[in-house]
């Protein structure tokens, strides 16, 4: 396994793991981040562990066209009871989605330090929020790095049933994104319309989005 230096580069793709593991260590300066996500690499790991970069050989992603909204969700949407929002509490998206308790895989662990990494790029305009609220409360959201037609999510979280669906549906039908990367599969953004597709497809997608 490839550690990383001071240096901000990555090795190549064909020494990821089948894992998906492409490197360790590094940091999480705003200048790695952004050339890592320009490249297809984002960090995954644990509070105690190194920082852990990956490139997944397939990688799940959502063309904004095959979205798919259930019969039960657009009647959801047609009360009008919640409200949605862009980049209004950043801060309190992350917090949340580091915070909350989780009975499936969704999203990734958030250390304190990542969670400043991310807050600075949020700052610089690169990092933004979906918020999701109810009565002036905040009950759903999610986050991730915006490369001009790409949307890289990170994480969401809800506290009340299908609000981080909500979150997402409005970032899939903004029409600004031709690509929105969800990163590893999982079943609850396939119920929305994503999919697995080869990484290098998904480089070719990047390179022509981005």
């Amino acid at each position: 396994m490839i550690w990383l230096t001071d240096k901000i580069e990555f090795p190549s793709y064909e020494s990821a793991t089948k894992e998906g593991i492409i490197a360790l260590g590094g940091d999480l300066s705003s200048e790695r981040l952004i050339f890592a996500y320009q490249n297809g690499i984002f960090p995954w790991f644990s509070e105690d562990d190194p920082i852990v970069w990956y490139f997944p050989k397939k990688r799940m992603v959502l063309f904004p066209s095959d979205l798919k909204i259930s019969k039960s969700m657009k009647k959801i949407m047609q009360k009008n009871e919640f409200q949605i929002t862009e980049n209004r509490a950043f801060e309190e998206v992350i917090y949340s989605c580091k915070n909350i308790k989780r009975s499936d895989d969704l999203g990734t662990w958030i250390t304190d330090e990542m969670e400043q990494a991310y807050i600075t790029l949020h700052k610089r305009g690169i990092a933004k929020s979906i918020e999701v609220w109810k009565n002036n409360t905040l009950v759903g959201g999610l986050y991730g790095i915006e490369m001009n037609e790409v949307f890289c999510g990170e994480s969401m979280f809800s506290t009340l049933s299908n609000a981080s669906k909500l979150a997402f549906i409005y970032l899939a039908t903004q029409k600004k994104y031709n690509l929105i990367d969800c990163q590893v599969y999982n079943e609850h953004l396939a119920s929305l319309g994503a999919k697995e597709i080869g990484s290098q497809f998904f480089l070719e997608l990047l390179k022509r989005y981005q």
